[in-house]
């Protein structure tokens, strides 16, 4: 495949969120992004990069995947508390491979990319903001959405259309960093019916190192209130929200401010 991406890394690490998280994962973390949510861990991913064809990010997808092939779990248990939408095979191939980023999608070659990991037997996530058309998408993949809560600053530029696209092998996160970004999720949650769809996942903001904080990221609205990862959790049991609470398991692991992990 002659079509390029520009590439800001690819590495082998443990999937850090969602319901696959803890099993082995390829990150493909692709450069660009349209959006600068106040707590975007990754600014470094907005312009650094390097071209590369499909072919050569497969091949290295494939290498960094090889002492894995002997290896397989029962699909199942493996993904968490949603079915496969491809039952008819009862083995999950370990790793996964997630598109990350920036935004995949502002790469229209994403999407071959994504068919060709498919092809090959891999169990591919999408992470992705919410703000582009996830139509597109490679039937197989499992979408991992964000719907943006009024603390990113970016909350306007929610797609709302991308609801019914989704389905119940995707996931919808809520990143939350305030109080109020806990009431919109919620009312959300309620207004579109959400956990009918897909797995719900609240991720509390982990808040950004020194040099993460890049000066072109969006502020927190004024008069928001923090919420501590402890509120937040005591708050979902409160309010019995049919969601999954999670943290960023690679910032536990590994220092909050390291890549490649």
């Amino acid at each position: 495949m002659s079509e390029t991406l520009v590439v800001n890394e690819i590495y082998l690490s443990l999937q850090g969120e969602s319901t696959w998280a803890g099993l082995p994962c390829i990150f493909v973390r692709l450069t660009a992004c349209n959006l600068r949510c106040s707590y975007c861990d990754t600014a470094y991913a907005f312009n650094q990069g390097e071209r590369k064809t499909l072919d050569e990010v497969r091949d290295r997808v494939v290498a960094l995947a090889a002492g894995f092939r002997s290896l397989a779990v029962p699909a199942v248990r493996a993904a968490g508390v949603h079915p496969q939408p491809d039952a008819g095979s009862p083995i999950l191939k370990l790793p996964l491979v997630e598109l990350t980023g920036g935004e995949p999608l502002l790469q229209k070659n994403s999407l071959p990319l994504m068919t060709a990991l498919c092809d090959e037997g891999f169990t591919v996530l999408l992470e992705t903001s919410g703000a582009q058309d996830i139509s597109g998408v490679d039937a197989r993949v499992r979408r991992i959405m964000d719907l943006k809560c009024p603390g990113s600053g970016e909350a306007s530029r929610n797609l709302w259309t991308n609801l019914a696209h989704l389905k119940a092998s995707d996931e919808i996160k809520f990143v939350i960093g305030t109080q109020e970004d806990y009431q919109w999720a919620k009312e959300r949650i309620q207004e579109h019916k959400l956990a009918g769809i897909c797995p719900l996942l609240i991720s509390w903001v982990h808040p950004l190192q020194a040099g993460q904080q890049d000066p072109s990221l969006k502020r927190v609205p004024s008069g928001h209130t923090p919420i501590g990862r402890r509120e937040l959790a005591e708050r979902m049991i409160a309010d019995a929200l049919p969601a999954r609470f999670q943290v960023q398991l690679h910032k536990i692991i590994w220092p909050p401010e390291r890549k490649g992990v």
